[in-house]
């Protein structure tokens, strides 16, 4: 099964994609880690990317598209996997229907995390990660156990550099408005989509979401 996470930054779509593949099985791609990992290493593919994510705006698809196809073709990614930020214009998407009809496979589900915009921003500034196994913690909503620790592997956490700019994080949530929500419409049209609520406010976050559609994918 294929699934692809919509929603903007700070919805959560790591969180419950993490959650979804530890059940499944299923590998979670994230092109933000990969991005992020080849920035730190300064490959060509980092340092072009980095021009971009730093200024918050999208990579352009001659480098995140044939990065995604060099990775769906791993044989772990045979039978299923959980792409998070990836497609994230209907161009991108298009190009993910021919690289999966390739092999005569399609995107089975589309979960679609929506959240108020003021918790999205509250949340990616108080948002921490873990460099190492890319566990991703919250200081106001999951905190580790310990301060400024990744409960999986001791790890010091850290904020990722475009979670600290106010500026940069609105951009982010222009851009996703821009060109990312008219997937949902894209996806709806198929019949894959899924739309779920992350909120303090209604007290539905990733847990409770995750354990629904892994209950759903289970039942399929």
């Amino acid at each position: 099964m294929y699934i692809i996470m919509l929603g903007a930054q700070g919805t959560g779509k790591g969180t419950v994609a993490g959650l979804i593949s530890k059940e499944t099985g299923f590998p979670q791609i994230s092109t933000g880690d990969i991005f992020r990992q080849n920035i730190k290493e300064k490959t060509e593919l980092g340092i072009e990317a980095d021009k971009y994510i730093s200024q918050g705006n999208l990579v352009p698809d001659e480098i995140t598209v044939p990065m995604v196809t060099n990775r769906l073709s791993d044989k772990d990614a045979e039978n299923g996997a959980i792409l998070d930020g990836f497609p994230r214009t209907i161009e991108q998407a298009q190009k993910l229907d021919e690289i999966l009809a390739k092999s005569g496979k399609k995107v089975d589900l589309v979960i679609n995390l929506t959240t108020p915009r003021e918790e999205l921003i509250d949340r990616m500034i108080t948002r921490r990660v873990c460099p190492k196994c890319k566990a991703t913690f919250n200081t106001k909503l999951h905190p580790p156990k310990v301060d400024g620790i990744c409960d999986n592997c001791g790890e010091t956490l850290v904020q990722r550099e475009d979670d600290s700019n106010p500026e940069a994080i609105n951009r982010r949530l222009e851009i996703y408005e821009e060109k990312t929500s008219p997937l949902v419409e894209y996806y709806a049209d198929k019949n894959v989509l899924r739309t779920e609520v992350i909120s303090t406010s209604i007290n539905r976050l990733a847990d409770v979401v995750s354990k629904e559609i892994v209950e759903f994918i289970k039942s399929k």
